[in-house]
């Protein structure tokens, strides 16, 4: 694990992520997986359908990224999904294919047909869904779930025990299942699941540390929705409490708000966390080019580490380092995510912006004097378009000030 807060040329976060009177404070997991739910979780986003041939193209680039696990969808769900399952199987990906399932054999016995390494095997215990929704109480939880368990772990598959809204279950609840569940039919990891993401950061850890010592130190996963704009934060805050795989969805898609968004959880964990992760940083804008194009989902121009405006700078205060020294303006180089930094011109631009610009588009023979002319005509068209100029328009003020 790194405790650098900088490499020249690539990165420069905060020095006080490294501090021992910070880091001391953590029960960080010596490794941390990526368990990746896009072509599940990720399907589920209103409008979202991910054919056979787009499944496959999304599993490969995911592991190529470097991720650890593919949750590949639930064979359950239809014929296309269980052929989908079964071909990306077949790929012979780094990544460990694992499918989703509800607490029947019958669904395990899919999962073994699908060639998949693991299952997740949900089943619900909020109290909310357990009192209306189902009518269950934690003991029919547990029936349900304790020969599935073991039946899934006598095939030979890794079993994820999901019993999910698990942030909104009663505390007698989830202690009782989960008592009875390391009797009876232990599985091979447990979720936290805050289905509904309403869970605090603080209360996400107090919960890691919980489960833990209900189940023995059992490998806890933790699942979280975006509902509260959280679902990145209470992920990392799990694993400063010792969970050791963590949930997500390219491009953060999923039901509503969607799920913890996957690259931002890449470059936490590697960069403000210094785990030697092996994630391939630089090949997340075509993941997520691919991914925005199959779900028609545009990716926000500010959404952190995909937006294509990450690296622009429009004002004109530290215009030079953009290009030539990036980190003294940013925390990362943009290169590091397969990147570049732009200089564009608007209301917000200076002198030095119109230079720059001037000396990027080839444009020479420009007399000084008009350059306040031509920045006045610059700063009046971004306030006109509220926007920034494009490298078209900027060309025709200059023509029309210079000519």
């Amino acid at each position: 694990m790194r405790e650098n807060h900088f490499e020249d040329g690539k990165y420069w976060v905060s020095p006080y992520n490294f501090l021992p009177e910070v880091r001391n404070n953590l029960a960080l997991p010596p490794q941390v997986q990526i368990h990746d739910a896009t072509l599940r979780d990720g399907e589920q986003t209103p409008g979202v359908v991910f054919s056979v041939d787009d499944k496959l193209a999304i599993a490969s680039k995911l592991s190529e990224v470097g991720v650890q696990r593919i949750e590949a969808g639930m064979p359950a769900v239809s014929p296309q999904d269980a052929e989908a399952i079964k071909k990306i199987s077949g790929l012979g990906l780094e990544s460990k294919i694992f499918t989703f399932a509800r607490a029947m054999k019958k669904d395990i016995d899919m999962a073994l047909e699908c060639g998949a390494h693991g299952v997740v095997i949900e089943v619900p215990i909020g109290y909310p869904k357990l009192v209306t929704q189902f009518g269950w109480t934690w003991e029919d939880v547990f029936k349900k779930s304790r020969e599935v368990i073991n039946y899934a772990r006598e095939c030979g598959l890794y079993a994820v025990f999901f019993p999910y809204d698990t942030t909104r279950a009663r505390a007698e609840d989830l202690e009782n299942l989960c008592k009875a569940v390391m009797n009876e039919s232990p599985p091979d990891s447990i979720g936290i699941v805050d289905t509904m993401g309403c869970a605090t950061p603080e209360a996400i850890k107090y919960m890691v540390r919980w489960v833990k010592e209900m189940t023995d130190g059992l490998p806890v996963e933790i699942h979280t929705h975006n509902d509260f704009g959280m679902g990145v934060a209470t992920e990392l805050a799990a694993v400063t409490a010792g969970a050791e795989v963590v949930h997500s969805c390219a491009n953060g898609l999923g039901e509503r708000t969607g799920n913890a968004a996957m690259e931002e959880l890449m470059i936490s964990l590697d960069l403000l966390y210094g785990y030697e992760t092996g994630f391939k940083l630089d090949k997340l804008p075509e993941l997520a080019e691919l991914v925005s194009g199959i779900s028609n989902i545009p990716i926000a121009r500010n959404k952190p580490v995909l937006g294509h405006g990450n690296f622009i700078r429009e004002s004109g205060i530290g215009i030079q380092y953009v290009m030539h020294d990036p980190l003294v303006m940013f925390g990362t180089h943009p290169a590091l995510t397969g990147r570049a930094g732009e200089v564009v011109l608007g209301k917000k631009s200076g002198k030095s912006s119109i230079l720059y610009k001037l000396e990027e588009l080839g444009i020479e023979a420009v007399a000084d004097e008009k350059i306040s002319d031509i920045l006045g005509a610059v700063k009046d068209k971004g306030i006109a378009k509220k926007d920034i100029l494009s490298d078209e328009e900027f060309v025709e003020i200059v023509r029309d000030i210079v000519d």
